[in-house]
């Protein structure tokens, strides 16, 4: 394969003082040439019409150092090789025309002559494969003069210097390729809020995340059920951009649900003072608000037609209208949309504009709920646990049996978890504020967990045991029970209908919490619970 060079005519370093002189001084183009293990096959020398004579010099020291190198000589134009958009654009369009045969000829990019600009605009066409090429860097010797292949006399020494091939595919690079696996770490622990995650699917989720919240500034569209963190991982995003200096502005956030009507177009894109009856000073909007920044809008499929029209403006031209004035607003913001249904149902049933999905959703991602992310309960656990430490300076842990029977509850493939991380952060929060010396014990994970099952089928209508109260209680005593105690007492009155005993029903229900006790009568301990109530055994088993 042959060995082509790149590079520009260096003005200053490739003229000699005296020409009589200039092989007793370094001069790269030419030194190029002379290194005795790199063999150069054909250099293509850029050269501005006005330095011909230092070309045809430089062209023909180099035949004579190195016969076997054939120069081919390409003539630029630059009125001022200062101006980066007038380099680059000529470089650019020079590697645009260039036959490159990358099956036959291996290329180096000679990045030593030229001005900074074009060393720079070189660089930066060969790190985007405009020049399929690696880099070539000379260095002056280190002493005046040193021996070097083919003089022009036998007895003559000269002055060849050394050099280096940078390859830009970093991955080559043993401390480099380290450097950039610790950032990515770093960025996928910012986007998982630190939390160790095992789910293989949601790992490989937030890599493509973070590739594509650093290099694009477009829409992301996080869809999800209710309570699968899409708040909090468009902060996160929004932080791992903040960090890396592509946004200024601030985070502003709003639930689109929230919002309706005039208040809606106020409150996102602002109004003029006197727009309408109580608009008594003009207000800028979130929009505006985010200017620079990243605007986060849950929920967007609650927004009106009317707002969405004028956000699929925002979003293409980054202007807007405030209400009540004629004169454009402009917004330069990363948008990021949430949404817990199924837009394009929404489309198709004329709710939500087509071109507003088309312009949104060129990055969607799907949270997936809890209930689908098992195996990373127990680190979520410990975070939750931080996060209570955190707001209320009280550092509480689990007893380690209550830990392995919250554990085995919350991995069981039964378990709802309907409202997905925000049930587990009401649960763990309700458990540790109700802990003794900062200790959550088996007792609390046992009412935690009826508590949660019978909430969930208390939200279920097509639960047979949504309505197991109004079998066993009036209206009256039912009004008189806080609704904690409703959903609880309706798991315990459904658990009580699967089984013929008190002891049989209260050993289910009591499982955990027995194994504590040296005499456990859990059948004492149920029949102590429904007389709370004004119940007995025979009135929760009187439909079975």
């Amino acid at each position: 394969m042959k060995t082509v060079v790149i590079g520009l005519l260096g003005v200053q370093l490739d003229q000699p003082r005296k020409s009589r002189d200039r092989w007793n001084h370094w001069r790269p183009s030419v030194a190029v040439c002379q290194q005795d293990d790199l063999i150069v096959d054909r250099f293509d020398l850029l050269v501005e019409r006005r330095y011909s004579k230092l070309a045809e010099q430089v062209i023909g020291d180099i035949t004579t150092v190195s016969p076997e190198t054939r120069v081919q000589r390409h003539n630029i134009s630059l009125n001022d090789p200062w101006d980066f958009e007038e380099v680059y654009a000529t470089l650019h369009g020079f590697c645009r025309k260039y036959p490159f045969e990358p099956e036959h000829e291996r290329y180096l990019v000679h990045i030593t002559t030229g001005t900074h600009v074009a060393q720079i605009c070189l660089f930066l066409l060969t790190e985007s494969r405009h020049f399929p090429a690696r880099l070539l860097q000379s260095s002056p010797p280190t002493t005046q003069r040193q021996t070097g292949r083919n003089s022009p006399k036998s007895d003559e020494r000269l002055s060849v210097g050394t050099y280096q091939i940078v390859d830009l595919d970093l991955s080559r690079y043993d401390d480099l390729a380290k450097r950039f696996k610790q950032e990515h770490d770093e960025a996928a622990s910012i986007l998982k809020s630190g939390i160790q995650t095992k789910d293989p699917a949601f790992n490989a989720m937030i890599d493509r995340i973070e590739r594509v919240s650093l290099a694009t500034k477009a829409p992301i569209l996080m869809t999800g059920p209710t309570g699968a963190g899409k708040t909090r991982l468009a902060k996160r995003i929004y932080e791992l951009k903040r960090n890396r200096r592509q946004v200024d502005g601030p985070f502003v956030e709003v639930n689109c649900a929230t919002i309706r009507g005039d208040q809606a177009m106020s409150t996102l894109f602002g109004h003029t003072k006197g727009a309408f009856t109580g608009a008594n000073q003009a207000r800028a909007g979130l929009l505006k608000t985010a200017d620079t920044g990243m605007l986060f809008l849950d929920e967007i499929g609650e927004l009106g037609m009317d707002e969405q029209a004028m956000l699929l403006r925002a979003i293409e031209d980054k202007t807007f209208m405030p209400v009540g004035s004629d004169r454009p607003t402009c917004s330069d913001f990363q948008l990021i949309a949430g949404s817990n249904r199924d837009l394009l149902a929404d489309v198709a049933g004329g709710k939500f504009r087509e071109d507003l999905l088309s312009r949104i959703n060129l990055w969607t991602f799907r949270l997936p709920g809890l209930s689908e992310r098992r195996s990373d309960i127990d680190p979520n656990i410990d975070f939750e646990l931080h996060q209570y430490a955190i707001s209320t300076g009280d550092k509480v842990t689990f007893n380690q049996d209550a830990r392995k029977a919250f554990l085995r509850f919350a991995t069981d493939p039964s378990t709802a978890w309907q409202a997905n991380f925000r049930d587990l952060n009401a649960a763990i929060t309700r458990m540790a504020t109700l802990s003794d010396n900062g200790r959550i014990t088996n007792n609390l994970v046992s009412e935690e967990i009826i508590r949660l099952r019978a909430g969930w089928t208390s939200t279920n209508p097509n639960e047979p045991s949504h309505t197991l109260l109004k079998e066993c209680l009036d209206d009256v005593a039912i009004e008189q029970i806080d609704r904690f105690d409703r959903a609880q007492l309706s798991e315990v009155i459904r658990v009580c209908r699967t089984h013929k005993s008190l002891s049989a029903a209260g050993r289910e229900l009591f499982q955990a919490s027995r194994l504590l006790k040296t005499r456990a009568n859990d059948a004492d301990r149920l029949r102590k619970y429904l007389a709370r109530f004004g119940l007995q055994w025979e009135d929760v088993q009187q439909s079975n």
